[in-house]
């Protein structure tokens, strides 16, 4: 299968997959390529670079995905083959992760103004290492408090946009997210466009650099995989796709699993011909 997946979480973010996991999962789905996006943070890129340097013919590509603000509404931006070692990309994932502790913070507090006890040391048990821990944990943590049976129904009830312990701080606007993406040369793309109810963003973002778009991702409709592939073609971005797999937590995957939605490698060659 030359088919690569282009978005992916692991322990460094929300996942409960390893970096090494993701790849070792992607090799045995027969897929050639794996992108590392963890939410605000590379963290996970090393270790999956190494794992993927054991098999041949397999690519790890390292990214991200920025958390954003635009009006009101929580945009995520990816980036590909973007310089993770970068100091200047560093100092600004550091202060994104001091606002996502900063959200974690404000959920607890509405979940405990519910009735809903949990401590920032239950969220902090959470935490891998040095990676970020955000509502994929806080959900966790409702299933096994048994608030909640599943994922969909923690985001259904009280994570989700507009639900009663939704919370978003001042965040980075889109534009910023492609701008820093863009500085740590790396290749800046629209996540899941089809979660937002924003298409506005996207002639604007493309004015700022934007070089594609998530147009195939597991939340999208039929109609909506069609609709952004026509957009893309409309303002001549990239067409990414990949499963947002975030693992699994009590048997269910969020989202998809690893290759439910991925691109042919010649994708892969459009990313990295962006800058030629």
């Amino acid at each position: 299968m030359n088919q690569g997946d282009l978005h992916t979480h692991t322990t460094a973010s929300d996942g409960t997959f390893s970096p090494e996991q993701n790849v070792q999962r992607a090799v045995e789905k027969g897929l050639k390529a794996i992108a590392i996006t963890d939410h605000d943070t590379v963290n996970g890129i090393e270790g999956a670079l190494k794992e993927a340097n054991k098999y041949n013919d397999f690519e790890c590509i390292p990214g991200i995905e920025i958390s954003t603000l635009y009006k009101g509404q929580d945009i995520h931006v990816l980036g590909y083959y973007l310089d993770y070692k970068d100091k200047n990309l560093i100092k600004k994932l550091e202060e994104l992760t001091t606002v996502r502790d900063q959200r974690n913070k404000m959920i607890l507090q509405k979940l405990n103004g519910l009735g809903i006890r949990i401590d920032e040391e239950e969220l902090e048990a959470k935490r891998c290492g040095d990676g970020n821990v955000g509502r994929g944990h806080i959900a966790e943590i409702l299933m096994e408090k048994g608030i909640v049976n599943s994922l969909p129904e923690a985001f259904d009830k009280f994570l989700g946009k507009g639900k009663v312990a939704y919370a978003i701080p001042d965040r980075i606007s889109p534009i910023d997210a492609v701008k820093i993406i863009l500085y740590a040369k790396g290749i800046p793309v629209l996540a899941h466009p089809g979660i937002y109810d924003a298409d506005e963003l996207i002639p604007l973002l493309s004015e700022n650099g934007l070089a594609g778009i998530e147009y195939c991702h597991p939340d999208h409709t039929v109609e909506q995989v069609q609709q952004y592939e026509e957009i893309a073609e409309k303002y001549s971005l990239i067409k990414t796709a990949g499963s947002d797999f975030h693992g699994f937590r009590n048997g269910e995957v969020f989202h998809g699993d690893i290759g439910s939605c991925s691109v042919p490698l010649s994708t892969l060659e459009q990313l990295k011909n962006f800058y030629k």
